[in-house]
């Protein structure tokens, strides 16, 4: 923790110096991000509804007793509440219903056992999850045993039982992320959570999902500046984080 600590504090004396690399958000996306061409895009009507879903990095604080949408104590202080802020203001004429229901330390199943009321019941037309972080988090603490491979099974039968619901709904499958190194990453995490990110990447391809790269996106960022600058622990983005996570996943409707 010292060293990212010392290692963050040097890089902020050298921005003020001026001598640090120029963080630049939009190369970071360029270099992660699929090209334009190639990338899927999800064109938005009006009276949509957009629901974001996962753990703590999509839940982000939220009051989840507010069971409303399109604010801030409804959508939290992480991604979610920026990517419904730029939503809101890029397509003021559509009148978009944005809901955030992510909880924090929500696994895969966890997601399963609220999914009639917290989903299916919503009826989104486009639905973005970003789950994996806690299932294998969980399993290296103790708390959980799952494994990849159940990870893939349950995932998939929730998509399952979403198109079967919602048979028109735009998915987004968000890639969980870790910056390895700082703080609550270390190497235990490793090989293993490869196979957590291969197993999200397979599935939004076989239900044809939309796939944010979010691995890629931080590796990235990671070269610009310390990895302690874009996530706290290594897992819960700060400020600067969610920024960048917001503009990669609105390239889903670029």
């Amino acid at each position: 923790m010292k060293e990212n600590n010392n290692s963050r504090r040097n890089f902020l004396k050298k921005a003020v110096l001026g001598t640090a690399a120029v963080i630049s958000i939009p190369e970071i996306l360029s270099a992660a991000m699929p090209p334009a061409k190639k990338m899927k895009t999800i064109k938005l009507s009006k009276e949509q509804t957009i629901l974001f879903q996962g753990d703590s990095i999509t839940d982000a604080g939220r009051n989840r007793e507010d069971t409303g949408y399109n604010s801030a104590r409804n959508l939290g202080s992480g991604y979610a509440m920026l990517a419904g802020a730029t939503m809101l203001n890029k397509y003021e004429a559509l009148n978009l219903r944005i809901f955030n229901k992510g909880i924090s330390g929500n696994k895969v199943f966890q997601l399963a056992e609220r999914w009639d009321k917290d989903c299916l019941e919503l009826k989104p037309d486009v639905l973005s999850i970003l789950i994996g972080v806690n299932d294998i988090w969980h399993k290296l603490n103790g708390q959980y045993d799952g494994t990849s491979e159940i990870y893939r099974k349950d995932y998939i039968a929730l998509l399952e039982r979403t198109v079967q619901a919602l048979p028109g709904v735009k998915l987004i499958i968000c890639e969980p992320f870790a910056v390895r190194g700082v703080k609550a990453v270390d190497d235990s995490w490793y090989p293993e959570f490869y196979e957590y990110q291969k197993a999200a990447a397979e599935i939004a391809a076989q239900f044809k999902a939309i796939f944010i790269p979010f691995q890629k996106v931080y590796d990235e960022a990671v070269k610009r500046a310390p990895g302690a600058y874009w996530t706290g622990d290594g897992v819960h983005p700060t400020l600067a984080g969610a920024q960048l996570m917001n503009k990669a996943w609105m390239k889903a409707f670029e």
